[in-house]
């Protein structure tokens, strides 16, 4: 056997090795698995980076238009949509999975979580620069998030769901908003707790109200006419209510 055999042999071996993994991975970690069938059918994201892998080897062996082929089979048969040029590790499980969209200069590190609807976009059309974003080991990235440019997202970050990040997460923390903001850090026991992210526009109103309601106190306490222009006011915004119903 000559050394390209053997290399390619080798490739083929870590290729499904890579595979077996992606499998694997899923069986033990999702609870809603019951059985290998399930598996097989009703998990689009393993499928979906079945086909990246094999597709991502042909591409690199400079053979593009068939792995944009394969991926656009892939396409139509999970609703996940991945360059095959894009740089992904072990045990990437992507969840439900539709309306995934990983873009070619994307990278993606060990065991990381996405959710349906995560789009890794870019914001450049210039070719031959990295466009799309890099996350690290242990990210989580929830249903619906928007990850936009040449942004880092650090080990074990969370991004809620559809947040729209454009600035890098670092490691450890979460990030929520449209645009996504820093809300929390400190590793979180459980890797998924959507539930327990804060609502930041919620806080924002309660404050604002907060606001409000105390100035007014003082205002009626200087002003006596404060009220009567204040039921003026409430007097002219039911009428247009009205109208507008009308």
């Amino acid at each position: 056997m000559g050394i390209l055999e053997q290399q390619n042999k080798r490739h083929k071996v870590a290729l499904l090795k890579q595979i077996q993994e992606d499998f694997i991975n899923i069986y033990q970690n999702d609870p809603a698995i019951k059985s290998r069938f399930e598996l097989f059918f009703n998990y689009p994201g393993v499928w979906a980076v079945a086909w990246y892998r094999i597709s991502n080897r042909i591409y690199r062996a400079r053979w593009r238009r068939t792995a944009r082929f394969l991926m656009a089979i892939n396409q139509f048969l999970t609703n996940i949509d991945i360059h095959p040029a894009a740089t992904i590790g072990n045990r990437l499980f992507i969840d439900h999975g539709i309306g995934v969209v990983i873009g070619e200069t994307a990278v993606i590190e060990d065991d990381v979580l996405i959710y349906q609807g995560v789009t890794l976009g870019g914001v450049s059309l210039t070719a031959g620069i990295k466009r799309h974003p890099t996350i690290k080991s242990r990210a989580v990235i929830g249903a619906g998030a928007k990850v936009l440019g040449d942004i880092v997202i650090g080990e074990s970050a969370k991004v809620g769901s559809n947040s729209v990040v454009v600035k890098s997460v670092p490691p450890n923390c979460t990030a929520v908003g449209i645009p996504a903001r820093v809300v929390g850090k400190g590793r979180s026991k459980d890797p998924l707790s959507h539930n327990k992210l804060p609502d930041i526009d919620k806080e924002l109103f309660e404050y604002l109200l907060k606001r409000v309601a105390i100035l007014e106190h003082i205002l009626m306490k200087e002003n006596s006419n404060i009220l009567e222009q204040d039921l003026e006011l409430e007097q002219i915004y039911d009428s247009f209510i009205k109208a507008m119903k009308g």
